[in-house]
């Protein structure tokens, strides 16, 4: 029997009915001249264990094989084979990893062997009920575990110091972890990295008066790559994929390891890689969040526009497939379910391009519409553009009106900016002060993890308040007028644009367009459009300031229209393609 098929959950009646099977076992004989045959296990914990030195086998290893080799002298049998485990933890037994005690367990139920030889209790396993079925196994086959540091043979008082050692060798693997994790933790508060550091960093060992020092420092090949991955994803300008494409062409790879040599990014890899807070300054571990002390990467303006343009791209379903087209991702069947890109091939063999209901491919909606070919939703989806242009008078009413109310708006936030700035700092000092009780064991991992999420989400919430009234009014003039240039005659500059253009004019203008069952289309606006077509609608039928109902900033209440209509919706970043902008597209159709 082998520890690979023992049964899943092993109870204690289950293991005392095998021990008593094995203690009724006939011994085994050797073969020829009758000299006892043994095995030996040899194992060291780390890989740097059993290469140390630059030798094969280490120091270790050696200075095992050496005392088996006496103890069995001394037993007057001789070593048949040894099974050696370069760098495996003996915290469990039963993971594939440990194949050298797997082959020995395979070997012995197969050979006449009386003894295994080991260094220590602790060689072959280092928890209590492993060891307990790795001595049943042996002994179900009359083989008799050594130790050549200890006594524990067959007579009692032999397996009382058996049991004593596996405990003590559990205890000293399960406390050892403690005390790691609680090393590896106090780093972290001190904004060390515990772990190995992500691309772009290295992890440095010197050594200073004679102590070694782990720090981290920049990778020189790899630090600007993977910062430039940031700053162009932040643009709005590139997918993923085509992204993934640049950095690889610019010889961004992994770092190479002993075992696996260095390779191009993938998808999933930079995704990671723009996910991780540890670009912006933040160590994690256990869930909690502590300040680095390593050289930050990215700016947090950065940091949360890529944070943003993925949640965005995600909910949108914008990732180029198999085959693409510049309306997936944005298109909505009335049914609620997205509108999926096909294409079946006919009789002929000739592919023909179709938009279907996803919702009734896989049967989650009750849909009972047909598939539309892409042509005649382009078509629709041209003509329901015109449908949101605006006139000149109208562009021009709108833009006096949010002029105006800007101007009122940047006057009266002396007071809220003051507020937030004393909120800010309360905040940084709870921060701090939690951190400090957590490193005196004061709270808890869990309490200090959900404490500090609350913290960061309000600072959150402030900063970007901050930035709004501190510059965000300037930026959101530019992009009014802007916008107002790109709604005006808003068809005729969808018609001039390429498909990648007209993918992100989408995108920036939209949430979803939806298309019923007579193939109606509707356009749902992104918050700060819809206010800018709103007002045009009034525009027609009456002054910006005059007859028609205005935002409530004119009745006194400032702070409402502001939450309303935020400034910093007037910015259009995914306008700037890399090829023109597509206001440009309005200005020169050539």
């Amino acid at each position: 029997m082998t520890l690979v098929n023992l049964p899943a959950g092993l109870d204690l009646d289950s293991l005392r009915e095998l021990a008593t099977r094995a203690a009724k076992a006939t011994p085994q004989l050797a073969p020829g001249d009758g000299t006892p045959l043994a095995v030996s296990y040899l194992r060291v914990s780390t890989k740097d264990q059993a290469t140390r030195n630059g030798l094969k086998e280490g120091l270790s290893i050696p200075a095992q094989r050496e005392a088996a080799e006496k103890k069995a002298a001394a037993l007057g049998a001789v070593v048949v084979k040894e099974f050696i485990e370069p760098g495996e933890s003996a915290k469990t037994a039963k993971t594939a990893k440990r194949k050298a005690l797997q082959e020995m367990l395979e070997y012995v139920s197969v050979h006449p062997v009386q003894f295994c030889i080991i260094n220590k209790v602790d060689r072959i396993a280092r928890n209590r009920l492993d060891d307990a079925v790795i001595h049943a196994t042996l002994r179900g086959r009359s083989i008799q575990l050594v130790s050549v540091t200890e006594n524990i043979d067959e007579s009692p008082s032999g397996m009382l110091m058996h049991g004593i050692l596996a405990t003590i060798a559990e205890f000293y693997s399960l406390n050892l972890a403690q005390e790691v994790v609680k090393g590896l933790r106090q780093k972290a508060v001190m904004g060390g990295t515990p772990g190995r550091a992500p691309l772009g960093y290295l992890n440095v060992r010197t050594t200073e008066n004679g102590a070694e020092v782990r720090e981290v420092t920049i990778d020189p090949d790899r630090f600007e790559l993977v910062r430039f991955a940031f700053e162009q994803y932040a643009t709005g300008e590139w997918t993923l994929s085509m992204l993934t494409d640049e950095i690889n062409r610019r010889d961004l790879t992994t770092r190479p390891t002993p075992k696996h040599p260095e390779k191009p990014l993938t998808t999933t890899a930079l995704h990671k890689i723009l996910t991780n807070p540890y670009y912006k300054g933040l160590v994690t571990f256990q869930g909690a969040v502590y300040e680095g002390s390593h050289e930050v990467m990215v700016t947090p303006e950065v940091w949360a526009k890529v944070q943003q343009i993925l949640a965005d791209n995600n909910q949108r379903g914008q990732r180029p497939q198999k085959h693409d087209h510049y309306l997936k991702g944005m298109l909505y069947c009335s049914c609620g379910a997205k509108l999926m890109l096909e294409r079946p091939r006919g009789n002929t063999g000739e592919r023909y391009d179709y938009f279907s209901c996803a919702g009734r491919r896989r049967k989650t909606t009750a849909c009972t519409r047909s598939a539309i070919l892409v042509e005649r939703i382009e078509r629709k989806v041209e003509h329901a553009y015109a449908m949101k242009s605006l006139t000149d008078k109208q562009a021009t009413a709108i833009g006096k009106t949010l002029h105006e109310v800007f101007d009122k708006l940047e006057g009266s936030t002396n007071d809220e900016r003051a507020m937030l700035t004393e909120q800010q700092t309360r905040l940084e000092s709870e921060r701090l002060k939690l951190v400090q009780a957590h490193y005196a064991d004061a709270i808890p991992v869990d309490l200090l993890k959900s404490e500090q999420d609350r913290i960061q989400n309000a600072l959150g919430a402030i900063q970007t308040r901050l930035d709004s009234l501190h510059s965000r009014y300037a930026d959101a003039r530019d992009g009014l007028d802007d916008m107002l240039a790109v709604l005006t005659d808003l068809q005729a500059l969808y018609l001039r644009c390429e498909p990648a253009e007209r993918r992100f004019l989408n995108r920036a203008l939209f949430t979803r367009i939806i298309i019923d069952e007579d193939e109606n289309v509707t356009l749902q606006p992104e918050a700060s459009v819809d206010t800018v077509i709103s007002h045009g609608v009034n525009a027609d039928t009456a002054s910006a300031l005059g007859t028609t109902k205005q935002p409530r900033i004119h009745e006194g209440h400032v702070s409402t229209f502001d939450l309303s209509v935020d400034p910093g919706r007037f910015e259009l970043p995914t306008f700037s393609l890399r090829t023109r902008r597509a206001t440009n597209c309005a200005m020169d159709p050539e």
